[in-house]
């Protein structure tokens, strides 16, 4: 079977200067001096055995060239009347051999060895020879010794490029004259880049994103630009991951780090933020953006003192009412804690509220200012909300402690301690209170939170494992130990109603009930069994209320529809009664 090669179009000028140069250059390099060569080496070796001269399989991999022997032998020609010349070798003792079959299938004939030589040459050919064994054609020709030529592709190994179409004259096997079409560069070469082995792109697409890309790896500016676009797209995870790698390549450009400060704020990582706007003005002192940008976070963060100082350095017209903001906040953190001192609770939340809408919307102790207030007020739904926002602070405990301090960290974990109890998250709770007690075991208000939530998570697991022992009783008293430790408990007041209900105390189980709604309004459960208590009690307006909120929280709930029929057709009947009765007097 005759292998098929690919079509050779006639070298151009190009090609055929190469060609000669390379010729010109083996042939000078040949008559000048033999450091270069074997000077010993027989123009042919003789052929003793030749079954011991056949040529092993050749595994080609990447180290290859450096592995072969500096002794190179001229092939025979294979599949076609082919003719190779061997170079001369030194000092003119060397001979040409030529070798030719015509046609396949006879045995192979023996290969005379032609004369040893090294340097660039010997390697050049060994390359030639290895590309013809591995594609079976012999179109590759040297052409200059920094070069390989390829289809009159100087420099390249290429089996094509885009570019203009051009109509190969040789279609392959199954396709058509249209279907192998090709396009070649308009410059005649099949890559911009010599000396590269390139592989022909699938698509046109395809082939400028990757050039863009690598463009784009070794242009910190340009990779700067297509950060700053994905961040105008609301991209900022892209956008953080395009500026660090232009810091990567070029840390010393401020805007870089700036840059990706804003990108960070985005994602809500401030402290991030801020440790990367601080960089940008150790580079640049004098950078105004980055003061304004760092003053802006520190605002976010509840620094007041530190925002104040960089806005100051900035030259940005927004400064000076920046700067009014950040007093205000100040101001306003100050009182407040002034207030938390004296217990007036609502002046505490009024002065965190007024904070946060002046810049202080990320402060964790504004937040929890906050918090602590609405708690002592008894709104813990809202407490609860509040620290469970999107925008409620979610910094790690190392670099929350670094930031604001050990005192101003813990403050807040206690305070997030207090909110998980409230809304029956003990186990968080005692978590929570536990590292706040690491930060800071000095601090007697950490501790007598600590003691706390250990109590009340306590109470209420003893009086859990009683209910489901019925034993109701010492559950009920339980649960009643957990509120001495921890008052107003929504969760320990609905679980001791249960306990009262099961006792037939109907009426103590809908005043816990109504305890625990007093500071949770959601609370679903003990609106449920509040109801369902007072069905009993046949206090029937009372119920049908809390079925009628209840069936817009739970409208899919079947059990909440069918209680309300009930009612509703009770509550009827009642009134059907009292009205015959009054008819009657």
């Amino acid at each position: 079977m005759v292998a098929m090669t690919e079509p050779r179009d006639p070298p151009t000028g190009c090609a055929m200067f190469g060609i000669y140069s390379g010729l010109f250059r083996r042939r000078r390099s040949a008559s000048m001096t033999s450091l270069h060569r074997i000077d010993e080496a027989p123009a042919v070796a003789p052929l003793a055995n030749p079954a011991h001269h056949q040529k092993p399989a050749v595994h080609h991999d990447a180290s290859s060239l450096a592995r072969r022997p500096n002794a190179v032998p001229v092939p025979a020609a294979q599949n076609g009347a082919v003719a190779r010349a061997a170079p001369p070798a030194a000092n003119g003792r060397g001979r040409t051999v030529t070798k030719a079959v015509n046609g396949a299938g006879g045995p192979r004939p023996a290969v005379e060895p032609a004369a040893e030589y090294t340097g660039m040459a010997a390697e050049l050919d060994r390359m030639i020879l290895d590309h013809q064994r591995v594609k079976g054609t012999t179109q590759l020709v040297r052409a200059t010794s920094g070069n390989m030529m390829l289809h009159r592709n100087l420099g390249n190994l290429n089996a094509g490029a885009t570019g203009t179409a051009v109509r190969s004259p040789v279609v392959e096997r199954g396709g058509t004259a249209a279907a192998n079409e090709r396009k070649a560069p308009p410059n005649g070469y099949a890559s911009s880049g010599m000396g590269n082995i390139v592989r022909e792109p699938r698509t046109p697409a395809a082939a400028g994103e990757l050039c863009r890309a690598l463009s784009h790896r070794t242009d910190p500016e340009k990779l700067k630009e297509m950060g700053n676009e994905e961040y105008r797209q609301g991209h900022y995870e892209e956008a953080v991951a395009l500026y660090d790698q232009a810091i990567m390549m070029d840390a010393r450009r401020p805007a870089y780090w700036s840059n990706k400060a804003a990108a960070l704020a985005a994602l809500g990582r401030l402290i991030e933020a801020v440790a990367d706007c601080k960089e940008a003005v150790r580079i640049d002192p004098s950078y105004d953006r980055a003061h304004h940008r760092l003053g802006g976070l520190y605002l976010r963060l509840g620094e007041a003192d530190k925002a104040i100082y960089h806005l100051k350095q900035s030259s940005n017209e927004s400064a000076s009412a920046d700067v009014s903001r950040a007093q205000s906040v100040k101001s306003r953190i100050a009182k407040s804690n002034d207030a938390r001192r004296l217990k007036n609770w609502f002046t505490v939340l009024q002065e965190a509220q007024a904070a946060a809408s002046d810049g202080a919307d990320c402060a964790p102790q504004v937040m929890a200012l906050q918090a602590e207030a609405l708690l002592r007020l008894q709104r813990h739904d809202e407490a609860d909300s509040l620290l469970s926002s999107a925008g409620a602070p979610r910094f790690g405990v190392d670099e929350s402690t670094k930031f604001f301090g050990t005192f101003g960290h813990a403050y807040f974990l206690i305070v997030r301690a207090q909110v998980d109890m409230a809304a029956g998250r003990f186990e968080d709770a005692v978590a929570t209170a536990q590292t706040a007690f690491q930060l800071d075991p000095s601090n007697r208000e950490v501790a007598v939170v600590q003691r706390r939530a250990k109590a009340a998570a306590a109470a209420r697991l003893r009086g859990n494992d009683l209910f489901k022992a019925a034993k109701f009783v010492e559950a009920c008293a339980a649960y009643g130990e957990g509120l001495d430790r921890e008052p107003g408990n929504a969760v320990l007041l609905c679980n001791r109603a249960a306990c009262h209900a099961k006792l037939g105390r109907h009426e103590k189980a809908v005043e816990d009930c109504s305890g625990a709604l007093v500071v949770r309004p959601s609370y679903s459960k003990a609106r449920l069994r509040r109801a369902d208590c007072n069905v009993k009690l046949e206090r029937w307006e009372a119920s049908l209320r809390d079925y009628q909120v209840l069936i817009q929280e739970l409208p899919e709930n079947e059990d909440v529809k069918k209680a309300l029929s009930e009612v509703e057709a009770k509550l009827k009947d009642q009134r059907n009664g009292a009205a015959a009765a009054r008819s009657q007097h």
